[in-house]
Parts: structure tokens; sequence; C-alpha cells
């Protein structure tokens, strides 16, 4: 054998070895995917959950009743109330991650300004909805099935998590 067939074996040999490994990382790595995928489809579904509860009975009840010749309103549905961390379910989205300029959960320097205003001040950003220079807090974290309460929990929630 030549020392070119030697160099073109040996290349060969190499590169069957880069696409192999190349191979498997790439199995690795969906893997993985695939099970950080599974934890936010799983909580996905907890939120769809949660919301959906109370909020289909909402959806499917008569718009109004005729009575004596006059149409009537149907009554509205009752805020869902959930503990903190299943509220949390809904600020996540956000909170998560800090899009949208909100403070993520755990982030300590993020939220210390924001504590020091105190628990009121937080509860009725997060009741109300705010707009500062860092981004947009919708009312009731854009869930306006939740109750005031179950926004409370959810803020100390996150607060806890965040000191």
């Amino acid at each position: 054998m030549s020392e070119e067939q030697m160099n073109d074996s040996t290349f060969n040999r190499l590169f069957i070895i880069m696409i192999v490994v190349m191979t498997v990382l790439t199995a690795i790595i969906m893997v993985l995917a695939s099970m950080a995928a599974s934890d936010v489809n799983s909580r996905l579904d907890e939120r769809a959950d949660i919301e959906n509860s109370g909020s289909i009975a909402a959806r499917i009840a008569p718009v109004g009743e005729l009575a004596n010749g006059t149409a009537q309103a149907a009554p509205k549905a009752a805020p869902v109330t959930l503990s903190g961390e299943e509220a949390y379910v809904s600020c996540v989205a956000c909170h998560g991650s800090g899009i949208a300029g909100a403070p993520a959960t755990g982030d300590v320097a993020a939220w210390s300004t924001r504590i020091s205003q105190g628990s009121e001040t937080l509860y009725d950003h997060a009741i109300n909805g705010y707009q500062g220079s860092a981004g947009l807090m919708p009312a009731k974290g854009g869930n306006t099935s939740l109750s005031d309460d179950s926004v409370k929990a959810a803020v100390d929630y996150m607060v806890e998590k965040s000191r």
C-alpha cells in the first residue's frame, strides 16, 4: 500500500467515526429535549385543567333567559380560588423566564426592589395591572377567572421563591 492509500483509508475511518459520534450526540440531545418538553407539556396540561374547570361552565352557560317577555342576563361564574402554587401556573408563562420585563421567579436581584415596595403594592399591581419602564403586567396576569385571593397567593408564592 502506498502512503496516499493509507491516508485515504485513515481519513475514511476517521470520517466514519466522526459520523457515528455526531449521530450518538444527536440522539442524546433529542432524548434530553424530549424529557424537558414532557415537563413543560405536563405543566401546560395542569394549567389548562385548572383554568378550564371553572371557565367551561361559564362558556357553555346560556347567554340569557326569557322571563315574562324580558331578557335576563345569566349569572356570572364565581372567580376560581386557588393556592399560590396552583395560581402560579398562570404566572409562569412570563415569570418563569422573565418575558416582557416580568421578574423571573427566583431572580433575587430583580425582585428585591419590588419586594421593598411592600405586599400591598405588589398585590395592587398584580390584581389591577401595571405598566412600568421595564414592561407590562396585565391585570391578574391576563387570567380574569382568578380571584383576588388567588392572585395574592401567587404573588406570595413568587416572593417566597425569590428572597
